[in-house]
């Protein structure tokens, strides 16, 4: 009978740590991002949003964008492990007007937001910041560097964004591993 409860209990766990197929998560804009359309100062955005499947219990991918003042779309930077796969850099950048996509069904949270002269002044140096990163080949889960080590990465190299990362950017702190 225990063994019975314990393979039920485990199915149940299986079965609940699904969230259905990535193909068909929605990847839809949020809607919390200054369009770019009508906001036309620099901008820079960080995001967070729930891992994919079970991982997003406990674990949250991060992203950021910047828009330089009078561009039409934002360059969106971040990490994603399954890019290797293919032969490609986890580290990648990507042009939209949208860079606050859902993450694979998850709906993400603006955690920094910064306009105008700033948010000009600080572009150009996350730009040559993320053209530095050291582990942009590279992507372990745990310890890192993962998805939430190159944002933490980008604040430490550029301390006046005050970007504070949420506690479950698991893999965050490996960026004081310096290469």
């Amino acid at each position: 009978m225990v063994k019975g409860l314990v393979v039920s209990l485990f199915v149940l766990l299986i079965s609940a740590c699904s969230s259905g197929d990535y193909r068909t998560a929605s990847r839809e804009p949020a809607g919390i991002a200054p369009n770019p359309a009508i906001e036309q100062q620099a901008v820079i955005e960080v995001y967070a949003a729930d891992a994919f499947g079970w991982r997003g219990w406990f674990a949250v991918h991060t992203w950021i964008a910047v828009k330089p003042e009078q561009a039409d779309e934002y360059t969106v930077y971040e990490v994603v492990g399954w890019r290797l796969n293919r032969d490609q850099p986890a580290l990648y950048s990507y042009q939209t007007a949208t860079p606050d996509r859902y993450w694979y069904g998850a709906e993400p949270e603006r955690i920094l937001s910064i306009q105008g002269e700033q948010a000009a002044a600080l572009i150009p140096r996350i730009i040559e910041a993320a053209d530095r990163y050291p582990w942009a080949n590279e992507y372990d889960a745990i310890p890192g560097p993962n998805s939430n080590t190159f944002p933490a990465w980008i604040g430490l190299q550029v301390p006046e964004l005050g970007l504070e990362l949420p506690f479950s950017a698991i893999g965050s702190g490996y960026a004081d591993n310096e290469k």
